[in-house]
């Protein structure tokens, strides 16, 4: 399992976050375009872009919360036998620390709603949207070295690249 830098002060317990990342196929199976969605007005990080997924409720697994929360925020169906575990990631942001389970989805049923007033975006690499979250940022860089993508990956890397962060 991957984890961000530690954030000073007393360990705070994850919070444990289902993230979907929905990706489409080509005829010939290959991954293409994902799915990116902006956080919501009202939110920590409103604006950002990322890919969708909440909290974990008391005894639900991954796949029933990735489920859940997408019909929630998205108006799609997925069943959790769809949903393929990915990539695990502990980040401290300073507002909460999150375990952020990623999954990835290849298909869904319905139309894209978009319940909460955000945005969505079908991107390649590198992404077109910004700002990007920070915990989006390690998931394009392993669809990147899953892709062999070479370059930057979101437009925020470049911009920091030549500031020399």
């Amino acid at each position: 399992m991957s984890e961000s830098r530690p954030v000073a002060g007393p360990v705070r317990t994850p919070v444990d976050v289902a993230v979907g990342v929905l990706i489409e196929r080509d005829a010939d199976g290959r991954e293409g375009r994902f799915l990116l969605t902006s956080r919501p007005a009202g939110k920590v990080y409103a604006g950002y872009w990322e890919f969708p997924g909440g909290k974990l409720e008391d005894g639900e697994s991954v796949e029933a919360a990735l489920a859940r929360e997408l019909h929630e925020e998205l108006g799609v169906t997925l069943e959790p036998a769809q949903v393929q575990r990915w990539q695990e990631l502990v980040m401290d942001y300073p507002h909460a620390r999150v375990r952020l389970h990623f999954c990835k989805v290849f298909a869904w049923r319905g139309a894209f709603e978009m319940r909460e007033g955000q945005s969505m975006a079908w991107q390649a690499l590198p992404v077109e949207v910004t700002p990007v979250l920070p915990g989006t940022v390690p998931v394009l860089q392993w669809l990147a070295a899953e892709r062999g993508h070479a370059g930057p990956t979101h437009g925020g890397e470049a911009q920091s690249s030549r500031e020399g962060g």
